[in-house]
């Protein structure tokens, strides 16, 4: 190890060696390494949760429950970051097999965090909030965010910004909007960059909110971001999808002043906004009874003998 790669032979090179296998989903491989030099290197909390991690990374459950029991026999004690691990491992299986049950899963983990007397962060709301969100529980999310005091934990950057995506998927764009002051207010302003401002313009051109959209454009250049290339043609296009060609060519307007090398594109118009040329309806004919067919035929007859009358020629009246 030393030889090929650098590394010191100590307890700090396991740690790292360790948490690399386990984000990539080599858990099983961590856990031989780490087993076979305990002797040398004891094994301490870091590294006892980065293999439960590791083990919930992969989505094997069964694994990483195993991995606890053995560390509590072993006189181990388990972390929070374990714990979050196991519960993020729990709500995505659920939500894979059967989404009704994320709650009862979840909070039967957060029993036996109480039992073993693990304290809850801010970590264990995020993982909860974003799962209620993924699976469009909102109003549970907003419950559990309401709660987060309780427990003497207090949002950060994260959880507003899954709370804000959620609320406009759910089309309640004035609370969404009310998040993001909250978030200013709590101190995560600088956390509102381009990036996540153009995901929240996404998701609004998605459930055909354009005329918000367009307000929350105004806001995102207000708090100083300066929009992209990404930003103006989502917007452009979305608006050449309406109808409203004035304003899209606005905006390419306003990109173009901005230095901005927007494409030209060739946008499709939605046919429920397209100006309809006004249809002629052609009247059908109508098939004739017997008396009205007969009449026509005496109408024609009388035309036709009249026809071969002399018709009067009219004189014209000399003026004196």
């Amino acid at each position: 190890m030393v030889k090929d790669y650098g590394f010191v032979r100590n307890k700090d090179s396991l740690k790292l060696i360790v948490s690399s296998l386990c984000g990539r989903g080599y858990a099983s491989y961590a856990e031989k390494m780490v087993k076979s030099l305990a002797n040398e290197f004891f094994p301490d909390e870091h590294i006892c949760d980065s293999l439960i991690s590791g083990w919930c990374n992969d989505g094997k459950l069964d694994e990483a429950k195993r991995l606890v029991d053995e560390m509590y026999r072993g006189g181990f004690d388990i972390g929070t970051f374990a714990y979050n691990s196991i519960l993020d491992c729990v709500c995505r299986l659920c939500r894979e097999k059967d989404p009704f049950r994320i709650q009862t899963e979840a909070e039967n983990v957060l029993v036996e965090m109480e039992r073993h007397g693990v304290p809850r962060n801010v970590e264990t709301f995020n993982v909860l909030i974003t799962n209620l969100c993924k699976i469009r529980k909102t109003e549970d999310a907003m419950n559990l965010f309401s709660r987060m005091g309780e427990w003497g934990c207090y949002p950060d950057e994260t959880t507003f910004y899954v709370l804000i995506k959620s609320l406009y998927q759910a089309a309640r764009v004035g609370e969404g909007d009310e998040m993001i002051d909250k978030m200013k207010s709590a101190g995560y302003g600088d956390a509102l960059d381009t990036k996540a401002y153009y995901e929240f313009l996404k998701i609004l051109c998605g459930i055909e909110r354009v005329d918000h959209a367009m307000s929350v454009f105004a806001k995102m250049k207000e708090d100083g971001c300066e929009p992209g290339v990404k930003t103006y043609d989502l917007l452009m296009g979305k608006l050449c999808t309406y109808g409203r060609l004035d304003k899209a060519n606005a905006l390419y307007k306003e990109a173009e002043s901005n230095g901005l090398a927007v494409e030209r594109k060739a946008y499709k118009v939605d046919p429920r906004f397209a100006k309809k040329k006004p249809t002629v309806v052609k009247k059908e004919k109508k098939r004739e009874t017997l008396p009205e067919k007969m009449a026509r035929k005496r109408r024609s007859l009388k035309k036709f003998r009249l026809s071969f009358v002399k018709k009067p020629k009219r004189s014209v009246r000399r003026a004196f």
